[in-house]
């Protein structure tokens, strides 16, 4: 089925546990500090990184909150799913969704110029949606441990680097 779409190039190959468990931080660091996902991420099997732009440096308890409620997303082994949607099918999902909902955050303004007019949404259960073209595991819990190694934090920009790896 996937074969009927035109998508775009992709020059990754990511190791799809830590790239989903990417997108699950991504969603989890939005709803606990309110910032935006990040665009400075670098995932690789044996450790990833990546930064957000916060209003404070979180403390131990948050990054420990952070280490636990992402082995608590894992654990409830949420179906990811894809959905393909024209640009026009994705504006409207957006303007018809609960204020709330992971669709209704859909950013657009983060596409590359060139994007097809075909998007590949990746949702991981009512948690997260995100327009994605890589490789991803089938549910959460094939993610295996999430182990957040450390971080740093800069604060002349107020960006929050984390590293973590997943253990499988």
């Amino acid at each position: 089925m996937a074969e009927d779409y035109i998508l775009n190039d992709h020059n990754k190959e990511e190791f799809p546990p830590a790239h989903t468990a990417e997108h699950l931080l991504n969603q989890l660091m939005v709803r606990m500090f309110g910032c935006e996902r990040s665009n400075n991420a670098h995932i690789e099997r044996k450790k990833s990184k990546i930064s957000y732009i916060l209003d404070h440096k979180p403390d131990r308890k948050e990054e420990r909150a952070i280490e636990r409620g992402m082995n608590e997303l894992i654990e409830q082994d949420l179906p990811v799913t894809f959905q393909y949607v024209t640009r026009a099918e994705l504006e409207g999902l957006i303007m018809e969704a609960d204020p709330d909902s992971p669709d209704a955050k859909l950013v657009l303004d983060r596409l590359p110029d060139d994007a097809s007019e075909t998007i590949r949404l990746v949702r991981i259960g009512d948690y997260d949606v995100c327009p994605c073209i890589g490789k991803h595991v089938r549910s959460t819990s094939q993610i295996g441990r999430f182990e957040l190694l450390g971080t740093n934090w800069d604060n002349d920009k107020m960006s929050f680097r984390v590293r973590y790896k997943v253990v499988q």
